[in-house]
Order: structure tokens, then sequence, then C-alpha cells
């Protein structure tokens, strides 16, 4: 499947702050993309394309492709699935008409549990399992705030290998000035970035949006995000995950490299009383350490915490 620019056809379901960005920088390097969207962030779309702002710097895409009906976009190359988790289930009923016997979906969810819940609908032949970094929230509709450098991809068929079609994407990124690394095993990638993520997202909410700085130079939140971290560790390992040993310690040193207001998508989503990714963060930690046969007493506690503060929130709306 062609696109009309000659290169392939690529859908980006999920046009918020990672997928406005992405989809953003392939539009704009002239690729065929085409933005699955709703309401006012589809409208702004269309009326006025998409705006990415980083400081007191930006750049604008015009012209832009969008619909809020799959069967507009039709059969694709690739899709880049950039929904957040809680929208997974209603994006994963979209994709039959947008995936073809040669297309490729692009997993780029926080958490390890996104790629296997699409190819539980369309096929591990069809997912490519990634990761994105990047930090990009929707600012408003078609409007995007980009902090820091380009985005950083790396993916792989689901058995690790480079495929024709993988390395089609990887240019395609470049060309767009985007990184698209390589990764030696794309499964270390995801649990290493869900070691670092959770324990840090999931203590931030429970402390009512603590930052990174205030959590890693308290001596006890300290010990508990590292707790945290090797629970995480130590579940993947019993799951056939081959997280290096160093890993832990890899996160702990990029974990004391981040600005120290950071907090995270998760407890800025819980502190607002909007759908969260919970379930896929630290209910996952605890969900895959059960499956696992390990206990995550760090996590255990952090998910009832949450889940208690989320369900009594849900009550009183």
């Amino acid at each position: 499947m062609t696109g009309e620019t000659g290169g392939p056809s690529i859908a980006v379901v999920g046009v918020g702050g990672v997928g406005g960005y992405l989809g953003g920088r392939l539009a704009a390097a002239g690729h065929d993309v085409r933005f699955l969207a709703r309401g006012g962030n589809l409208a702004a779309l269309r009326r006025t394309g998409l705006h990415v702002t980083n400081g007191s710097s930006g750049w604008s895409v015009s012209d832009l492709w969008a619909s809020d009906g799959p069967q507009d976009i039709g059969e694709v190359d690739y899709v880049l699935l950039c929904v957040k988790t809680p929208q997974l289930p209603v994006a994963i009923d979209a994709l039959d008409l947008m995936v073809g016997e040669n297309t490729a979906v692009l997993t780029v969810q926080n958490g390890v549990e996104a790629p296997e819940q699409v190819a539980a609908e369309i096929g591990r032949g069809r997912v490519l399992p990634g990761t994105v970094r990047v930090v990009a929230t929707l600012a408003g509709p078609g409007e995007v705030r980009h902090v820091g450098g380009s985005a950083a991809l790396g993916f792989a068929e689901w058995d690790g290998s480079v495929s024709d079609r993988v390395k089609r994407l990887r240019e395609v990124f470049r060309d767009a000035s985007m990184t698209a690394t390589e990764p030696s095993d794309v499964w270390v990638d995801l649990w290493a970035k869900f070691l670092l993520l959770v324990p840090i997202g999931s203590l931030g909410a429970a402390t009512d949006g603590a930052t990174i700085g205030e959590l890693r130079s308290r001596p006890g939140t300290r010990r508990m995000l590292i707790a945290g971290m090797r629970e995480i560790h130590e579940t993947g390992v019993a799951l056939g995950i081959a997280l290096p040993e160093d890993a832990v310690d890899t996160a702990i040193g990029l974990m004391d490299r981040q600005q120290p207001d950071v907090t995270s998508s998760l407890q800025r989503d819980i502190l607002a009383g909007k759908p969260s990714e919970l379930q896929a963060w630290t209910g996952a930690a605890v969900r895959l350490a059960d499956r696992a046969g390990r206990t995550a007493p760090v996590h255990e506690m952090l998910y009832e915490l949450l889940d208690t503060r989320v369900s009594r929130t849900a009550t009183n709306e």
C-alpha cells in the first residue's frame, strides 16, 4: 500500500501529545499521514492544522488529513497506535478497518502489556512492540507542547528481528528528524522503561504530586523507589525477560539525572481526577508479579492506596 506521496501510508491513532508530535513531524517531512481524531481536536486539525511549541520556538503543519472514521482512512502500511492505555480497547476495535494483510501496528504505550492486548485482536505478526521517548503533551485542540529534544523510538518485530518493514519505518522516522534506535532486545527496553516509570509515577501520585526531586532526595521515599524498581526487575527476570543485573542501577542513574520538578502523567491524571493508566502501571506490576509467582509489596500497597482514591473520586462525581 503505497501512500499518495510515493512512500508508505501511515495512520496515527490517538492525536494527543505523543501522537500529535510524531504525526506532525512525519507530515511536515512530506509523508502520507492520516490522523484518526475526534471532537475539538479533529476540528482544529482540519481548520488550522497542528502547532507544536517548544519553549519560545515552534513549528506548524497545515493541510492535514484527519477524520473520526477509520473507514475513511482505509488500509495503510503502518499504524502508529498512540492512545493511552485507558483508550486502548476502543482503538483496537478501530484497527480492523485500517489493518490489511501486510500492515504493521507500532505500539508505543507506557507499560508492557499493550503489545499482547493488540496482538490478541490482530495477531502477533502485525504488531511491532516499541518504546518512545519524548516529552509532549496536548495543550489544546491542535496544540502540542514539546519539551526537550526530538523523539527517539525503538521497535522491532515481535521476536526481536529486523524485517524490511522495520527498516523502512526506521528510515521514515529518521527522514522526519527523529531518532530511530536499534534495540538489541525490544522487550528489555520495554521493561527497563516500565521499571523506571512505575515506581516514580505511583509514589508521586500517592504523595499528592511530589516531584521526582522530592521523592529521590528523601531517604525514605528513595528507598521505596529503589525497592519498587527491584520488584519489577525480579518479576521481569522470572517471566523470562533478559534484564541485565545492573538494570536497577541504570534506572537509578536515569532518575537522578532528571530535572527535579518532573512529574509523571500518571500522577497528574490521578490528581486531576482524569482517567489514568493506573491499571497499566501499578496494577500491571502487581498482576505480573503474581503471574511470576512473586510478591510485590511496594506496588501492592501503592495500588491499593491509588485504586481506593480513584474509586472514591468516581463515586463522588
